[in-house]
């Protein structure tokens, strides 16, 4: 039996970088260097760190050794230096960034991501897998949803409506049919936990079905997961496969009289059958619109019976809690918001990736652990927008709130399903508005008027205000409006798209005053604003912006101050983002 290790991460993200190549290189040289039964070739999923191709090395009797940013090129240099001789190969060894990102997380959801093979049933089952269903299977259904219920999970989709009083009310709905359904629609620009959590750990996700199933009455589960995920949906439906195989779904499962079946239904990519109506009515073949409630889906979900929704996330969490222990869950994290939660780092920071946190940590924390602070130390950190599309934008003033669901919506911004973008002095906080704005005009299903027409109207100001045209009676239309769509759009996702407007007003609104009156975008973005002249006081004569301009519009000597033909000037921002002083205005 082998006993060293090669590891190499394929998720969505280590494909993308070319992690097939790594791994069939590794696999070649092992087979011809005649290791093959002294190596086990693991293909595992994204560990969450985005420096793929992520590569673990542990040689018989030694520690293991990760290697980042490897390439096909790369395989046998490593595999030489490393497997043959014993000695690391320092140029792409991991080092202090790999152990700050991960030293300060809680991975419970995320633990065997990256970790196990997920398209192998044996080992997950290495690992404890499928023992919190033999466990549950043995208890009865108001004892499982008692467990829930102690843990004090909340739903990890945004809302963080409590799981166990969720599954309790379904429990409680008298019908011969009853559904679970586990809601993968993940639309968030910038957002991968589910799909990371598909790829990496499928079998975990199902586990957690069975057992909601179980307590509620179910015996029928969908997945509802976008198609623009196909590396999930393969591993999903292969996960599906070999569980059905072992006696874990189907009929009469491990011989307890509980019958529990799942199906993948494959989303259009419509942000708004994020939201639970619209996607019941998408799995029915409906186009994806929200509808009034109540009924609720526990008492009138799929085709009129009852029905339970929980997030990747959410159900991800239940075979902890099952044999672990609800009491032991509900140790970590705040009072009001128990256990971990995964978000999705991106923006100016050192490390963006996948990070699993305990509850209760502060955005600063967040920010200067596993981020790793901010990319380029020259700028300083501007704001933290939480919560995807819906979410708020914090300044730095708003930086020792904690991830609790509470104080988060105190500060103006939502849980959300974890989207986190940190940004720094060079963004511009009215296009962030913007930004997240049109994308929610984009997806809106147009059933309701304040989200149909008054988005709309919010975006033609912003737009308006970006171009320099904007009038300070503006932000009196774009506080008054998004608070009418706050109190009275149709769906979640309607009540809460108003919240980057709102919130960039509330923290930045000397920004949009310098929009308005100085017709200037303090961190140089808005192009209508920018006068392209460079300020001989701040140029410090270095001549980078000469190397990037594709017109050839700057003229620049050694030893001398740059300056700009306007005439040539196509006004692309490339000499503004090259200058290292921001002498370019």
């Amino acid at each position: 039996m082998s006993s060293g290790v090669i590891r190499v991460c394929l998720g969505t993200s280590g494909v993308s970088a070319g992690a097939e190549n790594v791994a069939a290189g590794f696999e070649k040289l092992l087979k011809k260097h005649g290791l093959k039964d002294n190596y086990e070739l693991i293909r595992v999923g994204d560990r969450g760190l985005f420096r793929d191709v992520l590569v673990d090395i542990k040689r018989p009797g030694e520690e293991m050794v990760t290697y980042e940013y490897v390439s096909a090129d790369d395989v046998e240099k490593i595999f030489e230096s490393h497997v043959l001789n014993g000695k690391v190969f320092e140029k792409l060894a991991a080092g202090e960034d790999y152990e700050q990102f991960f030293s300060s997380q809680l991975r419970i959801v995320l633990e065997n991501c990256g970790e196990i093979d997920p398209e192998k049933i044996e080992a997950y089952l290495e690992v404890g897998g499928y023992e919190a269903v033999k466990n549950a299977l043995k208890m009865k259904p108001e004892e499982v949803i008692a467990e829930v219920k102690e843990s004090g999970l909340r739903g990890r989709g945004g809302a963080g409506f409590p799981t166990g009083l969720k599954w309790e009310f379904a429990r409680e709905s008298k019908s011969d049919e009853k559904y679970l359904v586990c809601n993968a629609d993940e639309g968030d620009p910038g957002a991968f936990m589910d799909r990371s959590v598909l790829e990496g750990d499928p079998h975990g996700l199902l586990e957690g079905m069975i057992i909601g199933g179980y307590a509620i009455g179910a015996t029928h589960g969908y997945v509802y997961c976008r198609a623009e995920y196909p590396l999930a949906v393969k591993r999903l439906n292969l996960a599906i496969a070999q569980a059905r195989k072992h006696g874990f779904i189907g009929e009469n499962i491990l011989g307890s009289g509980f019958s529990f079946d799942v199906i993948v239904k494959e989303g259009a990519g419509a942000f708004v059958c994020g939201e639970e109506t619209a996607l019941m009515a998408s799995i029915e073949g409906f186009r994806g619109m929200p509808r009034p409630r109540p009924p609720f889906p526990a008492q009138s979900g799929l085709w009129g019976f009852p029905t339970n929704i929980n997030n990747v996330e959410s159900l991800a969490n239940i075979r902890h809690i099952i044999v672990k222990g609800g009491k032991w869950f509900s140790s970590i994290g705040t009072e009001n918001s128990k256990g971990t939660k995964v978000f999705a780092l991106a923006g100016k920071i050192k490390n963006t990736g996948l990070v699993e946190i305990p509850m209760g940590m502060t955005l600063r924390e967040v920010v200067d652990g596993p981020a790793g602070g901010l990319a380029n130390k020259k700028q300083t950190f501007k704001a933290i927008q939480l919560g995807g599309p819906s979410g708020g934008v914090l300044p730095e003033s708003q930086l020792d709130t904690p991830v609790d669901y509470e104080e988060l919506q105190k500060s103006g911004a939502i849980m959300g399903s974890g989207g986190m973008i940190v940004m720094d002095q060079t963004t511009c906080m009215i296009d962030i508005a913007r930004f997240f704005t049109e994308f929610c005009v984009a997806e809106s299903c147009g059933k309701c008027v304040p989200c149909r027409v008054g988005l709309k109207r919010c975006l033609e100001v912003l737009e308006r205000i970006v171009s320099g045209d904007g009038s300070m009676q503006d932000l009196d239309f774009l506080e008054h409006m998004g608070d009418s769509i706050k109190k009275t759009a149709l769906c979640g996702l309607g009540n809460t798209a108003p919240n980057p407007v709102l919130t960039t007003i509330r923290y930045f609104r000397d920004e949009y005053v310098s929009h308005i009156k100085d017709k200037k975008c303090p961190a140089k973005v808005c192009t209508p604003l920018l006068d392209f002249v460079v300020d001989e006081k701040t140029c410090i004569k270095c001549g980078k912006c000469v190397k990037v301009c594709p017109v050839d519009a700057i003229e620049w000597e050694k030893g001398s101050v740059a300056t700009i033909d306007k005439k040539l000037c196509v006004e692309c921002k490339s000499c503004i983002n090259a200058c290292p002083v921001g002498a370019i205005e």
